[in-house]
């Protein structure tokens, strides 16, 4: 079995559900604090031993390049006396992992994009980190899906409970218990209508793939939202090739795409900042007894 140290992030979404924000900066770029929002995801990958990583992006994204990049100007900057932390930081963003970039000429779904870092993969296993998703938690996901790849020998899912009325948002999974918060799957579908649904355990962001997924998505047509779906894909696979492995995961989701759980994010995410933390839980306990 081959060890997993690739990694794909979708980032070419328009960002509609975040306007007007999006309109001239990637929804990856949002800021959680002092990150950016696809920072968390990259930073998720390296924990969890990834050293290669592809980042899938549009036009007018070059601002996502220039964040793992060096910058000359800035770090000479930084070099003063008195700054040295701010100069560790930037440079450690640059050297995260060996990063590298695709551009998809069209928006076609999350399959088309997934279809294009064949190249990058080739024969090895690698992890669908999804551009929109945010999950902070002491156990990174990427790493929790590693572990069952590596007991089940089988591609696998971070999934989650949701309400049975958000499923048609998402994806519905066909389930059967293995062990712990392990499931074995063997169908799924995209955005299922009422009826359709086989649990209410959807993928939330994260899935660990191989290389056979290129073939089935060569030949995967266009599905909900007229869009190329990997879960379609996914949903073959589990048919026709032995099944997945759904991870139950730890940690909390934020949605990149949903203007409340972004807010949400930026408030927690500062309540468990190091260094203003205690500061700002400080300022909402003032702010609340003005509701």
């Amino acid at each position: 079995m081959k060890k997993v140290t690739k990694a794909v992030i979708p980032a070419a979404g328009l960002g509609t559900r975040v306007l007007p924000a999006t309109k001239a900066m990637p929804k990856g770029m949002l800021p959680l604090v002092d990150k950016p929002a696809i920072q968390y995801l990259v930073e998720e990958a390296v924990r969890s031993g990834i050293t290669d990583i592809l980042i899938i992006v549009s036009r007018n994204q070059d601002i996502i390049q220039d964040h793992f990049d060096r910058s000359p100007e800035l770090e000479a900057k930084l070099a003063a006396p008195g700054k040295e932390k701010m100069l560790e930081e930037c440079l450690g963003i640059s050297n995260l992992a060996n990063i590298f970039f695709v551009r998809q000429q069209q928006t076609l779904g999350l399959g088309h994009a997934v279809s294009m870092a064949k190249p990058f993969t080739g024969d090895d296993p690698f992890v669908v980190i999804y551009g929109d998703d945010v999950i902070w938690g002491e156990d990174p996901v990427c790493a929790q899906l590693i572990r069952a790849y590596e007991e089940f020998g089988r591609p696998a899912a971070g999934v989650s409970a949701v309400p049975w009325a958000d499923v048609s948002r998402y994806c519905s999974l066909k389930t059967t218990p293995i062990h712990d918060n392990y499931f074995f799957v063997d169908d799924m579908i995209e955005k299922p209508k009422k009826g359709q649904e086989f649990s209410n355990y959807s993928i939330l962001g994260r899935v660990l793939l191989t290389p056979e997924i290129y073939d089935i998505l060569a030949r995967t047509k266009p599905g909900a939202g007229g869009e190329i779906q990997l879960t379609d894909a996914m949903a073959e696979y589990a048919r026709s090739y032995g099944g997945m492995t759904a991870v139950e995961f730890t940690g909390k989701h934020y949605d990149m795409g949903n203007k409340l759980k972004v807010a949400e994010a930026q408030v927690e995410l500062a309540l468990q900042h190091p260094e203003i933390g205690g500061a700002f839980r400080a300022y909402l306990k003032e702010f609340c007894k003005t509701l």
